[in-house]
């Protein structure tokens, strides 16, 4: 399609000639004979430029021009003044008046059309910067709705994030307070995938995002408000948002439709996955409550339904306010009391029963507080387990028994065995056998004097790779012993496959060894069909200890025989003899 030119001149054979001179080019020329046509005819042809006769009646040609210069949308048409004025003020006026370039009548037929191509080059030049401007514009509006989009978006579910959430939140407890709203709070339900952790190790973590997204989808069917927001926090954890809240009775019939809703399996590549979920719920009912208050009370909710298994619902109150309060102090006390070396060892005697000769001490950790003394493990250890500060206090008590047992063995009692426990969480750590390895040259102890107790639990995690790492330990040289036997619910069969030197009992089954001896029998027949040696944890009595004896069990611990105790209590080990 050819350009487009606008020519107005009062004077028709002005036009002619125009179009005389320009003939043989590939432009429409359009003709106005005045100001006002002129202006019309813009609209009608949208020409790329326009050769404007200044003095002409009624509208004269620079009034024309700053007409058209004053539309956005015609601005950046390229204006050419044809004028009989030559003056410098006359050609200053068609400048100001917004025109790009001018000639001089009667027209030079060269000049005209050097300045028409010059004109319509600038102009096409423009136009094409014009468009890659529209283009970087446009690209520019993509990317920063896809910025808006991660900000506040999560990318595998598309779900708003916590960011998100914490606004809605705040905009929430808000309306709150508002007068003209007829409902008095709003709720929050924390949810967490059980042991979703599970399912990404056996299934692999596309099949476990695949469950994440389906997992949205389901309760994305729940938002039937405007306020209502399903949010992605953590790595399986999402938000419901409730507005409107009246009575907790509504909280819990959106939790029954939420439980209804992950009764039926996912489907991913060929699997069903089924899913449960724990629940914290907190209700925001302060208009001045920090949006993330509310989120943290809802999580503090969460932990505390997750601590009683599967399934779990808890509502947040002031008590489990306080809980968590107490649950970071310790947290912060316990971090300090790491670098602060407030950790130490106890060390309980272990005899045997024949003789009560002692053979051995298993290393109990103690916290010695600074102000509190000392804290005895049921306090802390379920807060390192869970911190991970397991791993750090786990070789700091390795360290140092065995140090303490190299003092012993130096000063002849070369024939005792100490007993360190392994936590689940140290058992599976990839530097175990480094840190262990490292221990025993740096100490100098016989590797043999070293038992290690391993939970009958984390062998029952993941019982093939257990066994490979048992079988590495084993080529230290070091001893292994399977602690709190009897609990796992496990065949007593699979003993055969493990490589262990001892199995210990657990104190529960040893509290009514004389009225209810089974147990024990079978496990002390067991073990010694494989060869393994017998520790009773948790002798209380002397009858035990006899009852003990005669069912077959060499080793026995507990409060009848000896107290845990600091090391130097026991500065003469081959003396420590019970009467």
């Amino acid at each position: 399609m050819p350009l487009s030119i606008l020519v107005v001149d009062d004077n028709p054979d002005n036009f002619d000639t125009i179009e005389t001179l320009l003939a043989g080019q590939t432009y429409q020329l359009h003709y106005a004979p005045g100001g006002a046509q002129a202006l019309a005819y813009v609209e009608a042809f949208k020409p790329v430029l326009i050769l404007l006769d200044v003095m002409m009646p009624n509208i004269d040609g620079l009034e024309v021009c700053r007409q058209i210069k004053a539309k956005p949308e015609w601005r950046n048409i390229p204006i050419i003044m044809v004028t009989a004025l030559t003056a410098k003020e006359d050609l200053a006026r068609c400048l100001h008046a917004g025109a790009d370039d001018f000639i001089s009548k009667p027209v030079n037929p060269i000049e005209l059309r050097a300045r028409v191509h010059s004109m319509l080059r600038i102009y096409e030049q423009h136009s094409q910067i014009q468009q890659l401007n529209q283009s970087l514009e446009a690209q520019i509006l993509q990317r920063t709705a896809r910025i808006q989009q991660l900000v506040d978006f999560d990318e595998l579910t598309q779900m708003p994030n916590r960011r998100r959430l914490l606004q809605k939140i705040a905009a929430l407890l808000r309306a709150v307070a508002n007068p003209s709203k007829s409902y008095a709070k709003c709720a929050l339900i924390y949810l967490d995938c059980d042991q979703f952790q599970l399912i990404n190790d056996s299934l692999g973590h596309e099949v476990g995002n695949q469950v994440l997204v389906g997992f949205a989808e389901r309760l994305s069917t729940l938002l039937t408000a405007p306020d209502m927001l399903l949010a992605r926090v953590g790595e399986d954890e999402f938000c419901l948002l409730l507005p409107a809240i009246a009575t907790e009775q509504e909280v819990h019939q959106y939790i029954e439709k939420i439980t209804h809703l992950l009764e039926s399996p996912f489907l991913v590549r060929g699997y069903e996955v089924f899913v449960t979920a724990s629940m914290g719920i907190a209700f925001g009912v302060n208009a001045h409550q920090p949006a993330v208050e509310l989120l943290q009370n809802a999580d503090t909710a969460l932990y505390t339904a997750k601590k009683q298994g599967r399934s779990q619902i808890e509502v947040f109150d002031q008590a489990l306010h306080q809980q968590a309060l107490t649950r970071l102090q310790l947290e912060n006390d316990l971090r300090r009391a790491l670098s602060n070396d407030e950790f130490i060892v106890f060390y309980q005697p272990i005899y045997r029963l024949q003789d009560r000769k002692l053979v051995g001490f298993e290393a109990l950790v103690r916290w010695q507080h600074p102000t509190k003394g000392i804290i005895p493990p049921s306090v802390f250890i379920p807060c390192i387990e869970q911190t991970g500060l397991i791993i750090p206090v786990g070789k700091l008590v390795l360290r140092k028994a065995c140090e303490q047992l190299k003092h012993w063995q130096q000063r002849s009692h070369d024939l005792l065995i100490m007993h360190v426990n392994l936590s689940v969480r140290q058992f599976s750590h990839p530097y175990l056998l480094d840190d262990i390895e490292t221990v025993l040259q740096d100490t100098e102890i016989n590797p043999t004097s070293l038992k290690l107790e391993i939970t009958e639990s984390a062998l029952l995690e993941k019982p093939a790779s257990a066994v490979d790492l048992l079988l590495q330990l084993r080529q230290l040289k070091v001893q292994i012993s399977i602690d709190d036997f009897g609990t796992g619910y496990s065949s007593l069969s699979y003993l055969n496959h493990l490589p262990v030197d001892t199995i210990k009992i657990d104190r529960s089954f040893i509290h009514n060894v004389e009225t209810n001896p089974e147990i024990v029998s079978a496990i002390v027949t067991l073990g010694h069909a494989v060869h393994t040696s017998i520790v009773a944890e948790g002798i209380e009595t002397e009858q035990q200890a006899l009852y003990l004896q005669a069912l077959g069990c060499e080793y026995g611990q507990g409060y009848w025989l000896g107290r845990p105790a600091a090391a130097n209590f026991f500065f003469q080990p081959q003396e420590l003899e019970v009467s």
